[in-house]
């Protein structure tokens, strides 16, 4: 099976097709894990949804080097850091990158939901629902399968994290999952990597800037991320039937 046609791997069971691909590649470095998924599993069908937040530059010089014009799909949310668009800009361009593909919420529902643009205020799981789960739905129309950048040591649910996994209908890849905060800062310095700005302010991960802080625990990198709430995530990596219901 791992080296039939698409067509006949489509057909493939989604429990068969994981137990296959994690037992395969499990222990494949990231680039193996890459090459596999983006020639042989999912041929014009994958993409990569990026923050460019605190640990991005890994994951997008990974795909650079595999194939520069990779559809990246970026969020945007309107909430972004002024820094992080900054930096998307300078990895776009230190890198080569050359499909990078900006989504915003639709202004028509923010309008209806979100006038003066403080539901975060009232209601966290909303305003994400509003500018980062329902814009994702239509900008992953037409790929099966979508690369992130989530790592284990990260803690909470990833701590458990599978390199492939199958949620809302489609396979996600998660090829640094293994990866440790060494290995991050390993790859950054190998890659001469530009930094986030904000990370020597504290933020060792980043997100909307009104629900990031610093990090109030240095071993715990999202401890910054809805500080004080029982959010952990945003929702793009909960299942849809687990998701808070929101309007």
């Amino acid at each position: 099976m791992p080296y039939t046609d698409y067509q006949t791997r489509l057909r493939e069971p989604v429990t068969e097709r994981l137990d296959r691909l994690n037992a395969e590649l499990r222990d494949a470095s990231a680039t193996t894990i890459l090459r596999a998924s983006l020639v042989r599993e999912w041929p014009q069908k994958l993409t990569y949804v990026s923050s460019f937040g605190a640990e991005s530059a890994v994951m997008l010089s990974l795909i650079a080097d595999v194939d520069p014009d990779f559809p990246v799909i970026f969020l945007e949310t309107g909430m972004h850091f002024p820094q992080t668009l900054d930096y998307k800009d300078e990895l776009i361009d230190r890198l080569g990158l050359t499909n990078v593909r900006e989504t915003p919420p639709s202004e028509t529902e923010r309008k209806v939901l979100d006038p003066q643009n403080r539901l975060w205020k009232t209601d966290p799981d909303a305003c994400c629902a509003l500018r980062k789960v329902r814009p994702l739905e239509p900008a992953l129309e037409g790929f099966d399968a979508w690369i992130t950048g989530r790592k284990r040591f990260h803690g909470g649910a990833r701590l458990s994290l599978p390199v492939f996994e199958h949620a809302s209908g489609r396979f996600k890849v998660n090829p640094l999952a293994s990866w440790t905060q060494e290995d991050v800062d390993r790859h950054f310095a190998y890659r001469n990597l530009p930094k986030h700005p904000l990370v020597d302010q504290g933020y060792p991960s980043i997100g909307c800037w009104p629900c990031t802080k610093p990090a109030a625990d240095p071993s715990d990198i999202r401890s910054g991320r809805w500080a004080g709430m029982a959010k952990t995530e945003c929702g793009l990596h909960v299942d849809k039937k687990e998701r808070p219901r929101v309007f």
